[in-house]
């Protein structure tokens, strides 16, 4: 029965990313990250900078936006602020000039390296005893969880009418 099968590997998923969940939530990752890099921004801030430092190229708004999951007026409203304190800038898109792309200054940069090097220290020690086979599949499965788990909660979303009837 290979629905059984399936149901039983994937049994332990949802408490196990719920713990996940609870640890980098309530665990004050970021808290404690910021406090350890001397970063002193509101978390949507440091996730903007981050967007921007993971991401090889400058970003739309909505782009910034997709890649959060939040609305982009939201962005906007944390952009303002980051571009008056020097950390981010906006910049011609060169496909389309009524359009802007935002990418980190180098005070951003040095700002946000010096937070995700405290982080990416805390997931190297608690990964320092995993062979580089483990941790480097780790990371390519984790991201495929989350892309196939982004397009089935898309494909459902999508089938729910607006009204929330079936």
């Amino acid at each position: 029965m290979p629905g059984a099968a399936k149901s039983e590997a994937v049994a332990g998923l949802l408490p196990r990313m719920s713990q996940l969940s609870a640890l980098l939530n309530r665990g004050q990752l970021f808290e404690r990250a910021a406090t350890a890099s001397g970063v002193a921004l509101e978390r949507p801030a440091v996730t903007i900078l981050v967007t921007l430092a993971t991401a090889d190229h400058p970003l739309r708004v909505g782009e910034i936006a997709t890649r959060m999951q939040v609305v982009g007026p939201h962005v906007t409203r944390q952009l303002n602020t980051l571009e008056k304190r020097g950390l981010i800038q906006r910049l011609p898109d060169p496909e389309d000039q009524r359009a802007r792309l935002i990418d980190l200054t180098p005070s951003g940069q040095r700002l946000i390296d010096r937070y995700l090097a405290v982080i990416d220290g805390w997931f190297a020690t608690a990964m320092a005893e995993w062979p580089d086979r483990d941790r480097t599949e780790f990371v390519r499965l984790l991201g495929r969880m989350v892309e196939d788990l982004t397009a089935q909660l898309d494909s459902v979303a999508d089938s729910v009418p607006e009204d929330g009837t079936r």
